[in-house]
């Protein structure tokens, strides 16, 4: 189990749609109480449509997207924001966005446009010029919201050699060497999915041999082992596993994708049946072991998370506006709802901070 001391702080920010509320507050923090895994809000920050937010790496910087294009934040001792400034994407609201390694360039997501875009970042986390944008091209293989490129989610490799952005609409994940000096892109190689499959969400294993990719239509999980071969980039498949029982996924979404800190879970999210479900990860093997599946009693979570002890899990459900709070028993294999649900309107996306003592 995840050891964490008693005098570990952590905050939350949780990220929402501010689009049809009569709040303007896209990114709300909460202290967090690891012991009793509940959130308390202790501040609200003034952005439109707050999506997705991504924590720098070095952990000193918070960035968002909005409507405007993303947003930079630097994350105060108490754990509350203070607003950098904010850049143009030149193009359509994206939906994810990401830093490489090094915290040198601030990578975006344009589900809208199907782009790819690149920005330098300042060493103060502030928000510079954009260095590249790509816009992926095609047509998929079925009518509706996916014949085209849907750019949801832009991951980089942990060794920061390659740039990878799942594309929902084109059922695959474009591979780019990344030139770290100049904040380019080039092609490298593609990752095939199945069709109508969807690939949502990404996320490597904390040694980064591993690549993960949840399907949003597929309702599935897949995993690569990852290895560059003096700069030729390769993926392949080691599982595939599902995230619903049902034989028809139509009418259920896989959604989340995140590992606990240790890196021993990996958390994941169904729409439709509005599950969690919650896989343990060998580090060795990068293979998933399901080890809960369980009701999270709200509609459509967008995203869930552990809490930093493993024992707690919280729950964004984006249709009925509101956070859920269960205890988890691995060995027991339950989940038991925990207090009472908090209103947020329409939630997206939970990061949690550990503080640095004084």
């Amino acid at each position: 189990m995840a050891k964490v001391s008693s005098n570990d702080s952590y905050v939350a920010y949780v990220a929402s749609y501010t689009s049809g509320s009569d709040e303007n507050y896209g990114i709300r923090i909460y202290d967090v109480d690891v012991k009793k895994g509940r959130l308390t809000e202790k501040e609200k920050v003034k952005i439109t449509n707050s999506s997705y937010i991504s924590l720098s790496h070095n952990k000193k910087f918070l960035y968002s997207i909005t409507d405007a294009g993303v947003e930079a934040y630097n994350i105060e001792p108490d754990g509350s924001l203070r607003f950098l400034n904010k850049a143009s994407i030149n193009g359509m609201r994206g939906c994810y966005i990401n830093t490489d390694q090094d915290d040198n360039f601030l990578v975006c997501a344009g589900y809208h446009d199907g782009k790819v875009t690149i920005l330098e970042l300042n060493k103060d986390g502030s928000i510079g010029k954009i260095t590249d944008e790509k816009f992926h091209k095609g047509l998929g293989t079925i009518a509706g919201r996916n014949h085209v490129p849907h750019v949801q989610c832009i991951k980089i490799t942990k060794d920061n050699k390659y740039l990878l952005a799942a594309d929902l609409g084109m059922d695959r994940v474009n591979v780019y060497k990344l030139d770290t000096k100049n904040g380019k892109i080039t092609d490298a190689d593609v990752i095939h999915c199945d069709q109508e499959s969807s690939p949502r969400h990404m996320r490597f294993s904390k040694d980064g041999k591993f690549l993960y990719v949840v399907f949003e239509q597929q309702c599935s999980i897949n995993v690569y082992a990852y290895k560059d071969n003096n700069g030729i980039p390769s993926f392949d498949e080691v599982q595939s596993i599902q995230n619903s029982e049902e034989y028809d996924t139509i009418g259920v979404a896989s959604s989340a994708l995140k590992f606990s800190d240790d890196y021993e879970y990996l958390v994941s999210t169904v729409a439709g049946e509005n599950n969690v479900i919650v896989y343990k990860a060998d580090k060795e093997t990068g293979l998933l072991t399901k080890k809960i599946e369980l009701p999270v009693s709200g509609e459509y979570p967008k995203d869930a998370i552990l809490f930093p002890d493993n024992k707690h899990i919280v729950s964004l459900n984006h249709e009925s506006n509101t956070l859920t709070f269960f205890n988890v028993d691995f060995d027991k294999g339950t989940l038991v709802m925990n207090g009472p649900e908090l209103p947020v309107d329409r939630p997206n996306c939970i990061v949690i901070k550990k503080l640095e003592k004084a």
